[in-house]
């Protein structure tokens, strides 16, 4: 099987819960080992989810961002100080073979394709595997040999336990993952694993459409 995404272990869900997960797992060939490469997959996309309605988007903003540092930036981005534009954040590892074959290449289509006043595109750097190897260092050194240029964060770590703050705040459950957050600073769409380019441009433009204050 190609293996597409990274898994948090979810290890303290109820047999219930459990088993939808296992489910969910299943169906996204969990666990990273294939071969880092810029490649693009073989296997077919996930299909991307309708974007959800301002009506059912969260009803407050966003968790913000906990970085304990930015790369790309010469200052600390914020959701607040992004208000007024679409933003979206690709979550990543830079050991995982599904973000670096799909999840980074598609971010950056993304910050080519639209304006930058109307899309900012950033990277989420969440650890939560294999922390000794994916080092802010490292990271740097990563950025540069695949020609990342947009902003990067790299999410602050866990208080109890491996899973990194913004992670956590954020419910993901792995990487990579592409959040959608709207001109009004609130969560729409939360993609784990591969998106389709074509969706995932119509969904980005939706949001774009949308007025500020509507």
């Amino acid at each position: 099987l190609t293996q597409t995404a990274c898994w948090f272990p979810l290890l303290t869900l109820r047999p219930r819960t459990l088993s939808a997960w296992r489910y969910r797992r299943s169906r996204a060939m969990a666990h990273c080992s294939a071969p880092l490469t810029l490649a693009a997959a073989s296997s077919p996309p996930v299909p991307c989810r309708k974007p959800l309605p301002k009506a059912l988007a969260m009803p407050n903003l966003a968790p913000p961002i906990l970085a304990s540092e930015w790369l790309n930036t010469p200052e600390h981005l914020t959701l607040d100080g992004l208000r007024g534009r679409v933003v979206a954040i690709e979550c990543f590892q830079m050991r995982c073979p599904g973000c670096v074959s799909h999840g980074l290449p598609q971010a950056q289509r993304i910050a080519q394709t639209f304006r930058p006043q109307d899309v900012v595109v950033i990277g989420l750097h969440c650890v939560f595997e294999h922390h000794a190897a994916m080092t802010p260092v490292s990271l740097r050194a990563f950025l540069h040999e695949y020609r990342i240029r947009f902003p990067v964060a790299v999410d602050m770590a866990g208080e109890n336990g491996p899973l990194p703050q913004t992670m956590a705040a954020y419910a993901l459950e792995g990487t990579p993952t592409l959040l959608l957050i709207d001109r009004e600073g609130r969560l729409r769409a939360r993609h784990f694993g591969q998106v389709a380019d074509l969706a995932l441009g119509a969904e980005i433009m939706m949001l774009v459409q949308e007025s500020a204050g509507a």
